[in-house]
């Protein structure tokens, strides 16, 4: 095993509840169901949800056959099945994004929302997603975005020491990152990904704006100017729409049984055993728990 940046982990976090359902974020989540709507494709056949959290936007891909559900925190996940339920159409996997544990090319589509901003190497992760993405698959980044205005105002200012215009992500707080708009374009291009759509979202996150004017009001105007994040990104999220060119190979299909999406993260080994209670690797020994429903690859047991 290679070792990893260090990961920000939720477990035992109240943070759908805290942040999301008591935390004054409703502008925030509509804008963000506004942006996700214009760049979703409207059907699929197997989604990968990284970041997933609670389960938040997974209602949102509705259109898909089947969608992993992965985070790194249990507790995350297992708010998710609450939420989500645990049918068929949700495969809900705790594991590294650093040391994701699919084989190569298994997803039409992936989408990763605030949880960028938490990778320490952002390019080392996006090259693992890469990897587990068809030809012609489309990834939905969502990132923190330095070059925003409040950060220009206070760099001019001189209340900020870190400049909002170079290139190099800067930690605000410890494993949370901000990233440059041309740095995040720049790590997709050379992953082979072309850019289809850039919105600007969350130009009214003011908190004397969100306590003045009601959420679906500022939402839908913030839906409004979204589009202008083609010509430029001043806000403090920025989502893109990022595509991988097709080969003429394209499947579409899903793997016949959940166990056919895995490889060990430790080896690579693509043949993975199904036992009681944990997925056993037949090459380095490696067992990988399976605990209430939910594929746990991030420590051996």
């Amino acid at each position: 095993m290679t070792s990893t940046p260090p990961v920000c982990n939720y477990e035992g976090s109240d943070y759908q509840t805290s942040f999301w359902d008591q935390g004054g974020r409703e502008y925030e989540d509509r804008a963000e169901a506004i942006a996700l709507k214009r760049m979703l494709p409207k059907s699929g056949k197997l989604m990968l949800e990284l970041g997933a959290g609670a389960g938040r936007n997974t209602p949102r891909y509705a259109g898909f056959e089947r969608i992993v559900v992965l985070d790194y925190s249990t507790t995350q996940l297992a708010q998710a099945q609450q939420r989500l339920g645990r049918s068929a159409k949700y495969i809900y996997v705790a594991a590294d994004i650093y040391r994701l544990p699919f084989r190569a090319s298994q997803f039409d589509a992936a989408t990763m929302i605030r949880t960028l901003h938490h990778m320490a190497d952002a390019p080392k992760a996006l090259s693992q997603i890469r990897d587990a993405l068809q030809p012609g698959a489309t990834f939905i980044l969502e990132f923190a975005n330095k070059l925003n205005l409040k950060s220009i105002l206070r760099y001019w200012l001189g209340k900020q020491v870190w400049s909002p215009f170079t290139l190099e992500p800067v930690e605000f707080v410890k494993l949370n990152f901000d990233f440059h708009p041309k740095a995040v374009r720049n790590w997709l291009g050379d992953l082979g990904f072309s850019i289809n759509k850039t919105l600007a979202v969350s130009h009214f996150r003011l908190g004397i704006l969100k306590r003045l004017l009601p959420a679906g009001l500022l939402a839908a105007l913030d839906g409004f100017f979204q589009p202008t994040g083609a010509l430029w990104q001043l806000t403090p999220s920025v989502f893109v729409k990022a595509c991988l060119p097709k080969n003429g190979t394209e499947t579409s299909t899903i793997p016949s049984g959940v166990i056919d999406l895995f490889k060990c993260p430790d080896c690579g080994c693509e043949q993975l055993e199904e036992k009681k209670d944990h997925l056993h690797c037949p090459n380095c020994q490696a067992k990988w728990a399976v605990r209430d429903g939910i594929h746990d690859f991030r420590e051996k047991v």
